[in-house]
């Protein structure tokens, strides 16, 4: 059969997820009769929420005598890492581009890595029935985009369909009234456009680019077969980058179709399969088969560059709402994560039960926090650091490129800020409404700026970021918080007697009737430094009648904090506790106290 591979790149929220549903649905992949579900490849919860694409998954469709294997890839930098392994599985990429939005910053890196690797790119211009949408300057932006990149004659010839995703309708044609429904004239693109796969009879010779995990069989490698057929029960030689080897039998083998993972007892040159069978086979080993021993040249598995710690929950509500509380089975979940995601590391910390996690970014450790709440574990994480190297003797730290699209009101208190946090302003441009500012940044710059970011710019602004570099240490401290917050005293429910009083000094993040306890953040205060308050009194019961006995405490609305939020906001001696019904923010000493003692010891320190 013939085997075409491609890839689908494009920026967050352009519609790659969509798009591969109107594929599967044109070539007849479904029953008339199946339900189909919409953006079927975001299964995970999470992805379905935000609308975008965490785990790169594969897929595939068969159309006039042909399998199309898709890998649908992540769009959000902090998993940019695996966009770079799947260039090396696929021989070409539908690149989509919004009619609307036109090409963007994660657009550029994904294109970047499919014109260096030679990947052949197909241009799909997506959601060409928006309002106000301008198909011609669409496509004008990625052709300047690509001669930007270097890209040669052959490249800059690249075909282009015009679809809405949405709509499942296509055309190759800019004109909106040419719309046809179905993704025909993409999939004979793809048929047409496409090279075959470079692959060859002989010796059995494949590489794991992608880990997935399967609680029966183990790690599951994923990869396209460079040569030679396997069968089910094969001995095998697993290669790794080091040079060593280790034998081992295929003990499962797994193609894609549809939304199903299906096992095959053989699979033939240039198709995508997943292997299992070796417990620790890992990203960039080559398998060949037995006594053939021809490795690959080797994948880059971007490093992490941001760290947090986990804990066991150690607050005096801790084991009231998760099912998961103990260091054992926490440290087993780390551990499953990591059988799967190659840029996730973990290690314990000493005599302690706490874990030091890193991982690509904010989101990153974020999603995986989040999915250990919903599934029922409670523990206690840090704000996320970022991870310092020493280069050639120099102490390094890492460096993003950030791309900022505004209103034109908004830019003078963005400059200010991004300033105070060390950012190097490279370009500025304005169209008259909005400008658009390019940046390079230190990434703890960006710790705790997004939110800043959406409540300065009042939702309107647009930020994309993505990692570019170690450079040497700034010198000035970032990414501190420089407000102070209202810390607990007392374990007890929240009163709105009490709570009346406690706002006059800021802003609440709880309400009337949750429970807190000393040392929990329950508000912001207005001003820099930490304040105590009792949120637990209730009003004295005297045998005086009040005339104002039966007025009603009106409290202001509180502050909602998301668990991203709660991640920016706290700084280095705080702490986020999360269960799987309640996120909340406390101090690292519990203790009033204490912390006070402690507070006053920094601060003599650091003035000395």
């Amino acid at each position: 059969m013939k085997i075409k591979n491609i890839a689908i790149i494009a920026h967050v929220d352009h519609g790659k997820t969509t798009l591969v549903n109107s594929l599967l649905a044109s070539s007849g992949t479904f029953r008339e009769n199946e339900a189909v579900q919409d953006r079927m490849l975001d299964s995970n919860a999470i992805e379905r929420e935000r609308g975008i694409t965490i785990l790169a998954k594969t897929t595939s469709i068969h159309y006039k005598g042909a399998k199309i294997n898709i890998v649908d890839t992540p769009g959000h930098a902090d998993f940019g890492g695996e966009v770079e392994r799947i260039m090396r599985m696929v021989d070409g990429c539908l690149l989509l581009v919004d009619a609307y939005e036109g090409t963007m910053p994660q657009t550029r890196f994904v294109l970047k890595q499919a014109l260096e690797n030679r990947i052949k790119p197909i241009v799909v211009i997506n959601k060409v029935d928006r309002p106000h949408a301008d198909v011609k300057k669409a496509v004008d932006e990625v052709l300047d985009l690509f001669i930007e990149l270097g890209a040669d004659d052959a490249q800059l010839d690249f075909p282009v369909c015009y679809v809405s995703a949405l709509n499942n309708t296509s055309s190759l044609s800019p004109k909106i009234e040419d719309q046809k429904p179905g993704m025909t004239p993409l999939l004979d693109l793809i048929l047409n456009e496409i090279p075959d796969p470079e692959c060859s009879e002989g010796p059995f010779q494949w590489q794991a680019a992608l880990l997935d995990y399967n609680d029966f069989v183990g790690r599951i490698g994923i990869g396209t077969i460079r040569r030679g057929r396997v069968k089910l029960g094969d001995t095998l030689t697993d290669v790794r980058p080091d040079g060593s080897t280790k034998n081992f039998k295929a003990m499962k083998i797994y193609t894609f179709y549809g939304m199903k993972r299906e096992e095959v007892n053989e699979a033939e040159p240039g198709d995508i399969i997943g292997i299992a069978g070796l417990p620790d086979i890992g990203v960039s080993d080559t398998v060949c088969g037995d006594g053939y021993i021809s490795p690959l040249p080797p994948l880059r598995v971007d490093e992490p560059t941001l760290q947090m710690e986990f804990g066991t929950n150690s607050s005096p509500l801790r084991g009231q709402d998760g099912k998961f509380v103990t260091a054992r089975l926490i440290e087993e979940r780390l551990f499953k994560e990591t059988q799967k995601d190659v840029s996730l590391r973990y290690q314990r910390l000493a005599n302690r039960e706490a874990w030091l996690v890193s991982g690509r970014g904010e989101l990153h450790l974020g999603v995986l926090i989040e999915n250990m709440r919903r599934e029922g574990y409670e523990l206690e994480v840090s704000k996320p650091q970022v991870i310092l190297r020493v280069i050639d003797g120099v102490k390094c730290e890492p460096y993003e490129d950030l791309r900022i699209d505004v209103p034109n009101e908004f830019v003078g208190d963005i400059m200010t800020t991004l300033g105070d946090r060390g950012a190097e302003l490279l370009d500025l441009q304005d169209d008259g409404n909005n400008s658009t500012l390019t940046y390079i940044i230190p990434s703890r710059g960006l710790l705790g700026f997004v939110s800043n970011f959406l409540t300065m710019t009042k939702g309107y602004g647009i930020i994309n970021h993505t990692f570019k570099e170690y450079r040497p240490l700034y010198s000035k401290e970032v990414g501190e918080r420089q407000i102070g917050v209202l810390v607990s005293t007392d374990k007890g429910m929240a009163t709105a007697y009490a709570l009346e009083k406690v706002e006059e000094h800021g802003t609440m993040f709880i309400t009337p009737g949750e429970t807190c306890y000393e040392g929990m953040i329950v508000g912001e205060h207005r001003y820099p430094n930490d304040l105590a308050v009792n949120c637990t009194m209730s009003k004295p019961m005297t045998n005086v009648r009040s005339s104002t006995k039966d007025t009603t405490v009106v409290l202001k609305t509180p502050r909602k904090m998301t668990l991203e939020a709660c991640l920016d906001y706290i700084n280095l001696d705080e702490l986020v506790e999360i269960t799987p019904n309640a996120i909340r923010m406390r101090k690292r000493i519990l203790d009033t106290s204490e912390r006070k003692k402690y507070d006053a010891h920094k601060k003599a320190e650091k003035n000395n």
